[in-house]
């Protein structure tokens, strides 16, 4: 459903922005990339599963460089998930590490942001809910909230 007006996306409290990807660097080499590239969508099932993690929600884009943006409740919640020993993530984890290591053929990454309570700024027009809008609450871009930087004072 498309949003045919300026809208703003907003969360209560403090919040984290987790960015995070894999690029194949050896296209040749599909046996390798493709599990890798397989354990993602293992991860988001499970997290979208079990909202008592703190997972809020997520977009992805593909490519040869794969990024998917994540919404965590928290820093906490976002490293308990990482160290959880009956998640999905440490077994993909120690499979990237035996499968491929750090030969060169496919590269992981990731960038982590953790954001205060109301230091953000965001604008979505003519979107379907997308983003902050999708996992806060999307409301119109419009008084206090019209211009980038009285969103951020506001």
């Amino acid at each position: 459903m498309i949003v045919d007006k300026r809208m703003t996306g907003q969360l209560q409290g403090e919040f984290v922005v987790f960015l995070i990807g894999m690029r194949i660097n050896r296209w040749w080499k599909v046996h390798k990339w493709l599990r890798v590239a397989f354990a993602m969508p293992r991860m988001l099932r499970e997290l979208a599963q079990k909202p008592e993690l703190g997972f809020l929600g997520y977009e992805q884009w593909p490519g040869r460089t794969i990024l998917v943006l994540q919404y965590w409740r928290s820093m906490d919640a976002l490293l308990a998930y990482a160290k959880n020993r009956d998640a999905a993530h440490l077994p993909a984890w120690r499979s990237f590490n035996k499968l491929v290591g750090t030969s060169g053929d496919v590269g992981i990454w990731h960038e982590t942001y953790r954001v205060r309570a109301g230091d953000y700024e965001n604008v979505y027009v003519n979107m379907p809910p997308f983003g902050l809008g999708k996992v806060g609450e999307l409301v119109e871009a419009t008084g206090k909230r019209q211009h980038a930087t009285d969103r951020l004072t506001a």
